[in-house]
């Protein structure tokens, strides 16, 4: 189920686009749960980072739409949010806090709902890039951009990412299958590198997130045209 947040200060639009999400889920026969708030202020104080899309109205009387959108992707950075507007002058300014897309009021049914197709699209896109890891006391999702790299030890992999350190029992091929599209490349028997963090390599060390690791001769070859691959790439 996806969940939709709606932030306008005027009821009649708020209304107007819970009826027109409730027609696209019956057109394209998926789920969405709404929740309607009234003023930017309002789903700040009361925010959970639960919600896939946003549509947030720019001119709000107690905290405007610009100010909840940057406290908004302060405390979730993924989540889609599309401007609403009858001045599409302030909405250009949407990409100061990466908005997708703006409706301009009024607006139609079709308006809305390409660009509620759009916000969509762009949430599944997310979801599939994110993977589930199964821990001992419960499950989370992680984006493979936020894996620094993983290090296996006695069937145990170690994911080291931006917020801490991450243990499940595994095999590093299970790891590398998980990761396989994200440039995630082996550079011994015991670790499996992100290229994204890659800053430095000396004879046989790769520094990793200023880690040093060691570069194993077998994969030294394999590793180096990988990085040079992904640098290029980037260029």
């Amino acid at each position: 189920m996806l969940k939709i947040a709606v932030v306008d200060d005027e009821k009649m639009y708020s209304d107007q686009i819970a009826a027109y999400i409730e027609t696209f889920t019956k057109e394209k026969d998926i789920s969405i749960e709404v929740e309607i708030f009234q003023d930017g202020a309002d789903i700040i104080n009361r925010f959970r980072p639960v919600y896939d899309v946003v549509f947030l109205d720019i001119e709000m009387p107690v905290m405007d739409g610009m100010e909840t959108a940057r406290r908004v992707r302060a405390m979730d950075e993924s989540v889609v949010m599309v401007f609403i507007t009858n001045m599409p002058q302030y909405a250009i300014h949407g990409y100061e806090v990466g908005a997708l897309d703006y409706v301009l009021k009024p607006f139609t049914y079709y308006d809305f709902s390409i660009r509620l197709e759009r916000a969509i699209a762009k949430v599944r896109k997310r979801q599939s890039e994110d993977i589930l890891l199964t821990f001992s006391d419960g499950v989370k999702l992680f984006k493979p951009k936020d894996i620094f790299y993983v290090e296996i030890q006695n069937h145990t992999l170690h994911y080291h990412t931006s917020t801490g350190v991450f243990t499940q029992r595994g095999t590093m091929q299970s790891a590398e299958e998980k990761l396989a599209e994200h440039s995630f490349v082996k550079c011994n028997h015991w670790y499996l590198v992100n290229l994204k963090y890659v800053s430095e390599i000396r004879k046989n060390i790769v520094v990793v997130a200023g880690e040093e690791l060691e570069i194993s001769r077998r994969n030294k070859a394999a590793f180096m045209s990988a990085l040079i691959d992904y640098v290029g790439a980037k260029i």
